[in-house]
């Protein structure tokens, strides 16, 4: 039997609250208290249009001159939940407060504003938000005037919104992650008004180019396109990140060309759905193989990308990372399960033989190939058989790694309505099971390499041993070797002498003791 269906009206019930003033710049509300300046709020049934409107690329300053001093002394902290998108939106948003005069810092008790960019794909995510948000509770009760924050992925949701400005209303400002571009401007506002400021857009926004961006380390991320039009039954990522747009590929092309020019190693395209980059452009014909055969012109030594979508994974570009060079020879490829009952349910629009088909493709045009995936289990409905068969592409495919997960469902998503009917100990069980599959994959693969000479970006000293270096390689396996500092931010040749599950071990050699196989 379905759940009944969710309401969304009830998330901006303001029974309880008083609307002190309202006019074409929002409303002004008071709950509990507290003054709440309402620009623009999230709307559940808006975010889930898809709109033929054209998106405008715009070409601006984020951050005026006026608002160039407002954080003059003064220090931030941003914490990041969830997935690279969230991760390189918190390098727009730092980069947008250096830009304000805001300096890093670590310590919470010397920080004047905290933000918390969020993730919603999962339950347990939007409770560890929640968590941090109690615990911040009593530093702002010490420190009343530092400006505290929520954005990303949460703040799309109406309930989470409605229940911050309910239940945490300590909490001085919300914004979505389409206007993440308008931080300065609410930093402004929060800061004069003394009122919780909520700006929410549900209509995906424009693509604002040229916002500044504080990027550290060696890797650089690179967003190609944003949103998603899949509308996976499991995943809230459409509602919360809006249709899908993509940037110009001339504008992708001069940030490449930047960050190589800047002395990046590394750089990793970035999309909800990376393959299907370039399908909304009406005035011309320009795919994700193109932008990708464009990438190996570069001189940057790796180009990798993620997350693609098996549907959207054409010929072409099988093609194109088949030339190899900066290409590298890993690919991301979300399965989510084996059974293509189950994939009909969740919306997957692709069987489990099109798959097997993509791979076989994939691993014969491109020499070395690396596979890793997300793997959801308990999905409502999967049975005994239909997750044996999960295992069962598992062990055909061979993973190096996966995500994997247990099924939890999201409000506003179609399968928040299906009966969650598979026990949580099933869940539990079935997920062992697969992560040992996983493993023991792994292992195997690691063990392949075993005298191989690979090709290692070192990335820095070992988390566990100050005199171990670590790195990664083509693949994006983990290295570790003992070798000099000075060694840090380049490239070495090591040989692997030893196959851990989630690593590799191994030393350095020469350049004339051996040639390096470049495809690991």
């Amino acid at each position: 039997m379905a759940k009944e269906t969710k309401d969304y009206s009830k998330y901006f019930d303001f029974s309880d609250a008083k609307v002190l003033s309202e006019d074409e710049h929002g409303k002004t509300i008071r709950i509990k208290g507290r003054e709440i300046h309402i620009i623009s709020e999230p709307n559940h049934r808006e975010s889930k249009k898809r709109r033929r409107e054209d998106v405008n690329v715009l070409y601006e300053t984020a951050v005026p001159a006026e608002l160039q001093e407002i954080g003059k002394g003064k220090h931030y902290i941003v914490y990041t939940f969830g997935c690279q998108m969230n991760e390189h939106d918190s390098e727009t948003i730092k980069g947008m407060l250096e830009e304000m005069g805001y300096s890093s810092t670590e310590d919470r008790k010397e920080a004047d504003i905290i933000l918390l960019n969020t993730c919603a794909i999962r339950e347990n995510a939007e409770d560890k938000v929640f968590g941090e948000l109690g615990h911040l509770m009593h530093l702002k009760r010490e420190k009343p005037d530092m400006l505290l924050g929520v954005c990303g992925c949460m703040s799309q949701e109406e309930n989470v919104v409605n229940r911050i400005m309910q239940k945490h209303g300590f909490v001085d400002l919300i914004f979505g992650t389409h206007n993440v571009h308008r931080l300065p401007h609410l930093i402004k506002e929060a800061l004069l008004s003394k009122e919780m400021v909520v700006e929410v857009w549900s209509k995906e926004g424009d693509i604002i180019e040229n916002l500044p961006k504080k990027r550290e380390g060696l890797r650089a991320w690179v967003n190609i396109m944003y949103g998603c039009d899949k509308f996976c039954t499991y995943c809230i990522v459409p509602m919360t990140r809006g249709k899908e747009r993509s940037r110009r590929p001339k504008d992708v092309i001069a940030e490449v060309r930047e960050l190589a020019r800047q002395g990046f190693k590394e750089i990793t395209l970035l999309g909800q759905n990376v393959n299907a980059y370039g399908k909304d452009f009406t005035d011309i014909t320009y795919s994700f193989g193109d932008l990708m055969d464009d990438m190996r012109k570069i001189d940057i030594p790796r180009i990798r990308f993620t997350t693609s979508h098996p549907r959207d994974f054409d010929d072409h570009l099988v093609e194109v990372l088949s030339k190899g060079g900066n290409l590298v020879e890993h690919i991301h490829l979300p399965v989510q399960s084996g059974s293509s009952e189950i994939l009909k349910i969740m919306g997957r629009k692709y069987t489990r033989e099109i798959y097997l088909e993509l791979v076989r493709k994939i691993k014969a045009a491109v020499p070395g190939a690396v596979l890793t995936t997300d793997i959801i289990v308990g999905f409502p409905g999967e049975t005994d058989e239909q997750f044996d068969d999960t295992m069962s592409l598992v062990d055909e495919v061979g993973f190096d790694s996966a995500y994997t997960f247990i099924y939890s469902p999201r409000e506003g998503t179609p399968a928040a309505v299906m009966e969650d009917n598979v026990p949580m100990e099933v869940k539990r069980e079935r997920l062992q099971r697969l992560n040992r599959a996983i493993e023991k994959h792994s292992r195997k693969s690691h063990e392949n390499l075993r005298g191989e000479v690979v090709e290692v970006l070192v990335e820095g000293e070992s988390k566990n041993n100050a005199s171990v270096l670590a790195g990664r390689t083509r693949t994006n396996k983990l290295v570790h070797f003992e070798g000099n500092k000075d060694l840090i931010g380049g490239f070495v040749h090591v040989k692997i002498t030893d196959a851990m599950t989630w690593y590799i071990k191994g030393e350095i050699v020469t350049e004339t003791n051996a040639a390096p196989a470049l495809t690991h």
